[in-house]
C-alpha cells in the first residue's frame, strides 16, 4: 500500500496505454496478442493524463500542512497549474479539448464557474484524481469536495465530479487496505449515501445551476445515479469475467468518466494480484486506452506498491523525479 506506487502505477498505466489509444480491439491484439502490451520501453513516454495528476498533486504539495487545504487557496493553485500545464511546450500529447478550451478561459482570467465546460463529463475529470486519494491526513468530506472541485474546474458535469469523488474513494480504500473483493460494494454504497450531497464549500452555488435543475442536491444526484448504474454493469461483469474480451464490451469505452472508472475497474478487479496483466489488460481496450490503464496502474499501485511492478520501469518512466517526490511527501511510515 503506496502513494508512490500509485502514482508510478498511473504512470506506467498511461504510458503503456498511450499507443494504443486510437487502436481497434483487433488491432491491439494482433500487434502484441490476447494479453495486450506487457513491458514500457526506455524512454517510455506518457500522456497528459500522467502530466494533470503531476499538475493536481504539485498544487496539493504547495498547500500548508496542519487542517488542510482552503478551499481558495487550493483553486488559485489548481488553476495557476492547469494554465501551466494548458501553455507547457510539452503539452503535445493529444490533450483532450474540453481541458484545453477550460483552461484557455482560466487563462483569460474567467472565473472558474463561467471557463468550466459544464456539459463534459469526460474522462480528463477523473483521470488525474489520484493524488487526492493519496494526501494523507484528510478528512473525508475535505476529500470528497477536492476530488470534485479538480474536476469542476474543467468538467463542470454532475457526473464527471461523482465519477472523481468515487475514483478517489476507491484508491483511498485500496491505499488503506480494502480487499478487491470488497470494493464494489463499497462503492455502490457510496453512490447511495453521496447521493443527495453538494460540496458547496468548494463548488460554490453557481455550478449547479444549469437547466432542468432545481437544487444542488437535485444537481449531483443525477451524477451519483449515471455512477451507479455504470456500478451496476461492473458488478454483473465481475461475476463471469471474460478475460480474452475487449473489457470495453462490458463497461463502456472509458471517453466518459464513469466508463473510465468502471473500465479500469474491471482490468484491475480480474487482476488484483497481478498489476502487469492488469495494465496490459487495460491497455488492450478499444477505447481510451491510455486513461483506462492509468487508473488501473493507479489501482494496483495503491494496494501492491512499487515492489509489484518491474524494478527496471522506475528508470524508464517520464517525470519519474517529480512523480517520487510526491510518493515521498505522502506515503505512510
Amino acid at each position: 500500500m503506496s502513494a508512490t506506487g500509485s502514482l508510478f502505477g498511473l504512470a506506467y498505466g498511461d504510458s503503456m496505454g498511450k499507443p494504443t489509444e486510437f487502436q481497434r480491439f483487433e488491432e491491439i491484439v494482433r500487434e502484441y496478442g490476447p494479453a495486450g502490451p506487457s513491458d514500457l520501453p526506455r524512454g517510455a513516454l506518457v500522456t497528459d493524463d500522467t502530466q494533470m495528476a503531476l499538475a493536481v498533486a504539485e498544487a496539493l504539495l504547495e498547500q500548508p500542512a496542519g487542517a488542510g487545504p482552503e478551499p481558495e487557496a487550493l483553486t488559485t493553485s489548481l488553476i495557476k497549474h492547469f494554465v501551466a500545464w494548458a501553455h507547457s511546450p510539452d503539452n503535445n500529447r493529444a490533450p483532450g479539448m474540453t481541458c484545453l478550451r477550460a483552461c484557455d478561459g482560466l487563462a483569460q482570467g474567467l472565473p472558474w464557474a463561467q471557463a468550466t465546460q459544464r456539459g463534459s463529463k469526460g474522462c480528463g475529470a477523473n483521470m488525474r484524481v489520484t493524488p487526492v486519494a493519496l494526501m494523507p491526513g484528510l478528512a473525508p468530506a475535505t476529500a470528497a469536495g477536492i476530488a470534485q472541485l479538480q474536476a469542476a474546474l474543467t468538467h463542470g458535469h454532475a457526473t464527471g465530479l461523482a465519477a472523481s469523488d468515487l475514483t478517489a474513494f476507491a484508491t483511498h480504500l485500496l491505499l488503506t487496505g480494502t480487499a478487491p473483493a470488497d470494493l464494489v460494494p463499497a462503492l455502490r454504497e457510496r453512490c447511495h449515501e453521496q447521493r443527495a450531497v453538494y460540496h458547496g464549500t468548494w463548488l460554490g452555488d453557481e455550478l449547479w445551476r444549469v437547466p432542468g435543475r432545481q437544487s444542488p442536491e437535485d444537481f449531483i444526484a443525477a451524477g451519483w445515479d449515471e455512477c451507479a448504474a455504470v456500478l451496476d454493469r461492473l458488478a454483473a461483469a465481475l461475476t463471469r469475467p471474460d478475460r480474452d474480451a475487449d473489457p470495453c464490451r462490458a463497461t463502456g469505452e472509458g471517453w466518459i468518466a464513469e466508463e473510465a472508472l468502471a473500465t479500469a475497474l474491471l482490468c484491475f478487479l480480474m487482476y488484483p494480484d497481478e498489476p502487469v496483466r492488469a495494465l496490459g489488460r487495460a491497455a488492450a481496450t478499444s477505447g481510451d486506452s491510455d486513461s483506462i490503464a492509468a487508473l488501473a496502474g493507479a489501482f494496483a499501485g495503491a494496494r501492491l506498491g512499487m515492489a509489484a511492478f518491474p524494478p527496471e520501469w522506475a528508470d524508464r518512466i517520464e517525470y519519474r523525479d517529480r512523480l517520487a517526490r510526491a510518493g515521498a511527501a505522502w506515503d505512510r511510515p
